[in-house]
């Protein structure tokens, strides 16, 4: 009779284990487990080793008390290694060393006492070397999977495939990937995505297009890529894509619409910013404080201030990055009231700024050369937020005074600095000096910015604008021949984009044929001919005929 139950009993706590709710349930559990005379040992490892997985790796669990556990284990198993070395390389908090060392720590506890890991083990492993950049680690432990012979197994592979792309090994990863005999989408996206995230952007797209299945990653992948490598038209272009493949099966998430809507903000494409909204809105996508944040700045950057504090009102719910969003709006377009009242808000809301909020109270004050608030904001970020402010807030700074003509205030600022002034701090100042004509001060650091960065067209330029406004023309021919000796020039071209009719339509100088410039020099000389009066109707209808013909 004894016999018959034991099974029940197993069975009834092996399902207690997995609806339990909190640590205190878990314990009871654990109590009844090891004090019960009704369960024989090979039922109590069984249920222990239950007990440990669900605590390691449940969101009601508690890893601290998987550990204890797992220490009073007097001969633990393969299972149970492998269930710790996943909870500390999934559920840790990557400032903290010592879980780092602890997952390895019990990686090299396991070949001691003789347990051979198998494809469980290593992925885990080789992903907490990838988190931590740790290239030497995981190409020792690339090694050992080599020696126990899971080198070809899919899982082990993928994961190296990823270590070696996330440390920046894109040779070693690719050699790996092509090496490999099976590969599933996983497989894949590892590759794009070490790609994507070293920036070369077109080796991503020829591999995207040479997969036969892509799930969602793959494509949220890509169109974030691309949207971060500066190439949101590009980025918008896969959306679309995306919402047309048949093959894939697959639906737009939560990422894909903040990406695609950040892709809008880049390319300042309100018609399609307004598409995608309304497309939010009629798939049934939770706006969530994502997307509600990157509709507020898309918003903003394409110049619909009133939209944005719109949809920044809707939102339910607004953390710290929401209210920077809005903040950096209204300071964009020089609303410097507006942007200090929702910094108030903010405050009276309980939710705390960051440095970027600080940036963008700063960026306001430049913008309308409010030099007390700016002064204020500056000491309010140390005195009441505990923020250090950064190079990019020091630059701003300068800005705001040099732009005041606060020369000898800027002089001390830059002294202050705890560290070492960079080329926006120091080209600030030297925007400062163009506008209030300062040949002396203007003149130190246009030189020295050319010392530091001379192959910087911009600064040649600055330095050409300083001189011509004092009337020393002779330093500008001056200027102009050094740039021409050194062979400087402006190496990006000009690049403009404008959105007609929903289609992003891209300018740019370089490459355009002569004939399409001849035209535009035409044009710019009919407006010219038009402001002065002379000859306008007859210059026009010869442009028309030639458009004709």
């Amino acid at each position: 009779m004894l016999e018959s139950k034991r099974p029940t009993l197993r069975n009834t706590i092996a399902r207690l284990i997995e609806e339990f709710k909190s640590l205190r349930e878990l314990k009871q559990i654990h109590a009844q487990i090891i004090t019960s005379p009704e369960l024989p040992k090979i039922h109590q490892d069984f249920l222990i080793t239950r007990l440990l997985f669900f605590s390691a790796l449940s969101d009601s669990g508690s890893l601290c008390y998987a550990t204890r556990v797992f220490k009073f284990i007097k001969n633990p198993i393969l299972s149970s290694y492998n269930i710790m070395i996943r909870a500390y390389a999934s559920k840790i908090n990557y400032s903290d060393d010592n879980h780092f060392l602890q997952s390895l720590f019990l990686f090299k506890q396991m070949l001691f006492n003789g347990i051979s890991p198998d494809c469980l083990t290593f992925p885990f492993v080789i992903k907490e070397c990838a988190r931590r950049l740790d290239s030497h680690v995981g190409r020792s432990i690339h090694g050992e999977s080599i020696k126990f012979g899971w080198f070809c197994d899919l899982y082990v592979q993928n994961s190296l495939v990823s270590f070696y792309s996330e440390c920046g090994f894109l040779s070693s990863a690719r050699k790996l990937f092509d090496e490999m005999l099976n590969r599933d989408v996983v497989s894949w996206n590892s590759m794009i995505i070490g790609y994507l995230r070293a920036g070369n952007l077109d080796m991503a797209l020829e591999l995207f297009r040479s997969m036969e299945k892509r799930n969602i990653i793959t494509w949220n992948s890509m169109i974030t890529g691309f949207v971060h490598g500066g190439r949101g038209k590009e980025a918008l272009q896969l959306f679309h894509e995306m919402q047309n493949s048949n093959n894939d099966n697959v639906k737009p998430d939560k990422v894909t619409m903040a990406s695609v809507v950040s892709a809008c903000a880049y390319l300042g494409a309100i018609d399609h910013g307004k598409w995608i909204h309304g497309y939010l809105r009629r798939s049934g996508i939770e706006c969530d404080v994502v997307i509600g944040t990157a509709l507020v700045d898309m918003y903003g950057k394409c110049g619909s201030v009133g939209r944005a504090y719109e949809v920044f009102k809707e939102m339910p719910k607004r953390d710290t990055l929401a209210w920077t969003a809005m903040i950096s709006t209204f300071a964009l377009h020089g609303y410097i009231k507006e942007a200090f009242d929702t910094f108030e808000e903010m405050g009276a809301a309980g939710v705390k700024p960051n440095h970027v909020t600080f940036l963008g109270l700063l960026s306001a004050c430049a913008h309308s050369g409010k030099v007390e608030k700016a002064r204020r904001c500056f000491d309010m970020m140390r005195r009441d937020y505990s923020i250090e402010p950064q190079l990019h807030h020091y630059a701003c700074m300068v800005d705001v005074l040099s732009r005041a003509g606060l020369f000898e205030e800027v002089q001390e600022l830059v002294r202050s600095m705890p560290m070492e002034p960079d080329v926006f701090v120091w080209g600030a100042l030297l925007g400062g000096c163009q506008i209030h004509g300062n040949i002396e001060l203007g003149e130190r650091v246009a030189q020295y910015l050319i010392d530091v960065e001379p192959g910087n067209h911009a600064f040649y330029i600055n330095l050409c604008d300083i001189y011509a406004k004092a009337g020393r023309f002779d330093d500008v021919k001056r200027i102009r021949a050094l740039m021409k000796e050194r062979g400087i020039r402006k190496e990006v071209a000009g690049c403009s984009m404008i959105e007609l009719d929903g289609l992003v339509l891209e300018f740019s100088v370089e490459r355009w044929p002569v004939l399409v410039m001849d035209e535009i020099v035409r044009i710019l000389n009919f407006f010219n001919n038009e402001i002065k009066g002379e000859g306008c109707m007859d210059y026009w209808d010869e442009i028309l005929l030639n458009a004709q013909n």
